[in-house]
């Protein structure tokens, strides 16, 4: 039974009541409406968010969620569930009881914001606060369960229970303030630093408005437009059927935040496709996992980390927006060069140009896609409140949908947009919910500062090491957590030690993002891979090595702009172009290197000029004079050297190598050229 079994019409009712009364509610709070002349503290505002919201998830996601198999299994079906991929018997009487004690304990401290801040409840509270404060904890690890799965539920828990053996830990570092049980509780409810943290603070001011934008933009034909759009533009070159997928996956990762719903959406589409193109069913897979995990990372919509940093950075979405450009065009530029070596390689050609759709038709047919881009993208950079933004973009695609001819957007599209916005809402607010107590039991007892500290004085002055162990943290965290989870728990662990050895905070931060979201693609998780490789039949770990591989200049860049802030555009600008310039360079040299081909040149590379092209590739990427030297005489010894010996261009379905990827499916196609 999929999620549209589970949710009869009456649940599908209140999921909508309770979604249009949250988003009112936001609005309220962020275009200062005051309505009915409710103007709220923003304790009370945030519990209210969570009393609309936190009762949807135990409406969208049953008790036990489907294994991945059926996730993928449910694509092909007609009452599969895409994009929450759940499976479960109706709502129950437990379901029930849930949401009735999550919504009466976030009304009654609601109600009560007021006493709770002047009479600091926190720490001295009556009994039926104190007893709401357990429930309320109880319920928000529940949620934590359903939405973020159990390893992340666990952490939360672990944490939230540390101070009280906080003073008792043998290990100096971890020692810190102790609580009792009751104010413990009290802390995590109605303190500013556990539920009601900076994570849901974000979220219900910031989050609201760009996920719905993201959930519109995909109900209004967006997902549809961008992948015409990308098979007009890359169709037609070698290799033209996986260049769409790269393209489209990264447009719907940007809009989702999610790459393994992103690989269960776009995949059944791309895969096949590539497949039949020529690609190897295990290189298919990684293409659109790699590809998908991408899209967290990509201006201007980005996943949920990205504004989170809002407030743990302390500066405005724009800055964090255009420090993001330069990483995500690296990473996608990487990917474009391994597909079209490989495509090269294997004498793969594109898609006839009569098969494929013109780009002016499609520019026509998407548009309202293409001025709500532009418009979202300007109003950031002219508007003082970027909270207000989205909003009026999204007013702007649902008008233009109900008037639209081409388009059928009624009552019934209107709900289904409804309820996917409360589905994508719910999941996100609960999870940073959750997250909120790994953050308050740091806080709580002082210890996330001692950490920083500690971290620092055992690296010494080595940036390097520190970056090295963070991205190490960073990867095994994001095998247990979503990325926004694992975010906000280094963000106040790792990030301020690497902060005070002289990295850039907006570098800093990126560079957790960057290395939590490496987990979706990395053995021996790799979900994203995994989901990709049960779409295109393939071994899951081969895929998913694949996928690694695809993706390697995620794991390189985020180093280069931690000690090249000019790479985050945080430096002058001729200093920002000449990184960009030089890193641009260092990509083609990883891409050539790690793929066996130098694009462009259309020449194997050799064991020993791989070697030296991807060694100098990763100099480039370095601030100092002697690395970019260096780095630019090995690519230019490495390419001039193999472009002066032999060619030896593989004849189409002659090629030995890479059996184990595949061969081509069309042994008289040719090599064409770089396009």
């Amino acid at each position: 039974m999929g999620t549209e079994a589970r949710i009869t019409p009456f649940w599908r009712g209140a999921v909508v009541a309770l979604t249009v009364l949250g988003v009112l509610l936001a609005m309220n709070q962020v275009f200062f409406w005051n309505m009915f002349g409710l103007s709220l503290l923003s304790n009370s505002y945030l519990y209210l968010v969570m009393a609309c919201f936190l009762p949807v998830v135990f409406i969208v996601n049953p008790v036990r969620k489907a294994p991945l198999a059926e996730k993928i299994e449910a694509t092909h079906s007609d009452d599969g569930d895409t994009a929450s991929g759940h499976r479960g018997a109706a709502v129950r009487w437990y379901d029930i009881a849930l949401m009735l004690v999550s919504a009466t304990v976030c009304l009654y401290f609601a109600f009560n914001g007021a006493e709770i801040k002047n009479f600091g409840w926190e720490y001295m509270a009556p009994a039926p606060a104190t007893v709401a404060a357990f429930a309320l904890w109880a319920v928000v690890l529940e949620v934590l369960r359903r939405t973020g799965g159990l390893v992340v539920t666990l952490i939360a828990l672990v944490f939230s229970v540390y101070p009280l053996f906080a003073e008792y830990l043998p290990i100096g570092v971890l020692q810190g303030v102790t609580y009792d049980l009751p104010t413990l509780a009290q802390v995590h409810a109605m303190g500013a630093e556990s539920i009601l943290g900076l994570p849901i603070q974000t979220a219900a001011t910031i989050l609201v408005g760009f996920l719905i934008f993201g959930v519109a933009l995909q109900h209004t034909g967006g997902a549809d437009f961008f992948h015409n759009l990308a098979m007009s533009v890359f169709g037609r070159y070698r290799g033209g059927a996986a260049k769409v997928a790269v393209a489209s996956s990264a447009a719907m990762g940007m809009m989702s935040g999610s790459a393994v719903s992103n690989v269960l959406t776009t995949g059944p589409m791309t895969i096949p496709a590539m497949k039949r193109s020529g690609f190897s069913a295990t290189y298919a897979g990684g293409i659109e996992a790699t590809a998908s995990s991408g899209g967290s990372i990509t201006p201007p919509i980005m996943g949920t980390a990205a504004f989170l940093m809002v407030s743990f950075v302390g500066v405005p979405y724009t800055e964090i927006l255009v420090a993001a450009i330069i990483p995500a065009v690296l990473y996608f530029v990487g990917i474009f060069l391994q597909v079209d070596g490989y495509a090269a390689r294997k004498g793969l050609r594109g898609v006839p140009v009569a098969q494929l759709p013109r780009a002016t038709a499609a520019l026509v047919a998407g548009w309202p896609s293409v001025v709500a881009l532009v418009l979202l993208t300007s109003l950031l950079f002219v508007m003082n409140s970027e909270t207000q933004v989205p909003y009026y973009v999204i007013a702007f695609l649902l008008a233009v949908a109900v008037v639209s001819r081409k388009q059928r957007f009624g009552l019934s599209e209107f709900t289904d947009f409804l309820v996917d916005s409360g589905k994508t809402l719910s999941n996100i607010i609960g999870i940073i919910a959750g997250v909120g107590l790994i953050v308050g039991g740091l806080t709580a007892t002082g210890v996330s500062l001692s950490l920083a500290r500690e971290l620092v004085a055992l690296v010494g002055d080595n940036v390097v090491l520190i970056l090295i162990a963070g991205a190490l943290t960073c990867f095994i965290l994001g095998m247990g957590m979503t990325i926004s989870a694992a975010y906000v728990f280094l963000a106040i662990v790792m990030v301020p030690a690497v902060v005070d050895m002289g990295v850039n905070p907006l570098a800093a931060h990126l560079f957790v993002i960057y290395w939590a979201s490496v987990s979706y693609i990395t053995p021996p998780v790799g979900l994203a891979a995994f989901a990709a490789a049960g779409l295109a039949k393939a071994p899951a770990m081969a895929t998913s090595f694949a996928a690694m591989r695809l993706g390697a200049v995620k794991y390189i860049v985020p180093f280069g702009f931690a000690l090249n802030p000019a790479l985050v555009a945080q430096d002058d600008p001729g200093k920002i172009i000449f990184a960009f310039v030089l890193s641009i360079v260092g990509v083609y040299a990883l891409a050539s290197a790690i793929e066996g081909w130098v694009v462009g040149f259309d020449r194997p590379m050799r064991a020993l000029f791989r070697i030296t092209a991807g060694a100098g590739g990763f100099l480039l990427f370095l601030p100092t004079t002697l690395s970019v030297v260096a780095g630019l005489l090995l690519v230019a010894g490495s390419v001039g050297l193999t472009f002066l010996s032999k060619p030896g261009i593989p004849v189409p379905g002659t090629q030995a190598a890479d059996s184990a990827e595949g061969p081509a499916t069309d042994s008289t196609q040719s090599v064409s050229a770089v396009h």
